[in-house]
């Protein structure tokens, strides 16, 4: 809920004379603004600014100043319909990816990772849809920072090393898809390389997804590491990045075959 950053008197909407801020509705219900006015030591009053007011939570509307008031019918709405899937908790969740960091004052980032992380690994426990991974695919519409904190919270709830490796490898495919697709190498070439930001950008989340890889050796399909390493060359990732790929290879390089390391190749 958006207010203007500058609210002053607003007209009388039967008799046409001025109603004084102070007097508005808004001041009963929300304490952020009841207190601004005990605090100012202005008389005029017509005037306060609220340039940094994002939504009921923050102008503490709560049921102490007003029942049935919009924060809690907030609270209700997530609680009891947005919150109570996977995918709507996903949704919740990218929606407050364009609002922080209030989303994160307010505790709706938390409580969405709490819910997505919990129900993620009920759902690799206990598939509800076909295919049994369905949930991975919705983990890969979130930014990176989200992405790795959901995987923090699965971890947490001891979820099993292949699961997590599941769910960052579908992460990759689907967020990289023009350099990781099908592990053949038919991504882009050397010289798509014209988009300079949307290289570093890719570049960025590569470190990221690298970082965050498991450390079981079996955790991870070879000729995934192979792709992740041609991305890594063709982005220009840190050396540490590379290096921690080739490691990962080289540590299983009994199971590599012609065909992964064909992937290495941008030709």
């Amino acid at each position: 809920m958006a207010i203007q950053d500058d609210i002053d008197c607003y007209p009388h909407p039967s008799n046409g004379a001025t109603t004084w801020f102070h007097e508005f509705m808004w001041v009963a219900k929300g304490n952020y603004i009841r207190k601004l006015i005990l605090a100012s030591k202005e008389t005029d009053l017509a005037r306060i600014n609220l340039s940094d007011i994002l939504a009921a939570k923050y102008l503490e509307m709560i049921e102490r100043y007003c029942e049935n008031i919009l924060t809690n019918r907030i609270d209700d709405f997530l609680n009891q319909v947005a919150l109570t899937s996977l995918s709507g908790a996903v949704v919740v969740l990218k929606a407050c990816e364009g609002l922080l960091p209030m989303a994160y004052k307010l505790n709706i980032v938390q409580k969405c990772i709490d819910v997505i992380s919990s129900k993620a690994c009920s759902e690799a426990a206990f598939p509800s849809r076909t295919p049994p991974n369905w949930w991975t695919k919705e983990l890969s519409m979130l930014y990176i920072s989200s992405f790795l904190e959901i995987i923090a919270a699965m971890k947490s709830r001891c979820a099993k090393t292949l699961i997590i490796a599941s769910a960052i490898i579908t992460y990759a495919e689907r967020s990289l898809r023009d350099l990781v697709r099908d592990y053949t190498g038919n991504g882009v070439k050397s010289s798509d390389s014209r988009d300079s930001e949307v290289k570093i950008q890719q570049r960025e989340l590569l470190e990221s997804i690298v970082a965050l890889l498991p450390s079981e050796k079996s955790a991870l399909p070879i000729s995934f590491l192979c792709s992740l390493l041609r991305c890594a060359i063709f982005l220009k990732a840190s050396s540490s990045c590379k290096n921690e790929l080739e490691k990962r290879i080289s540590a299983t390089l009994e199971h590599v075959t012609i065909k992964d390391l064909l992937v290495l190749s941008f030709t």
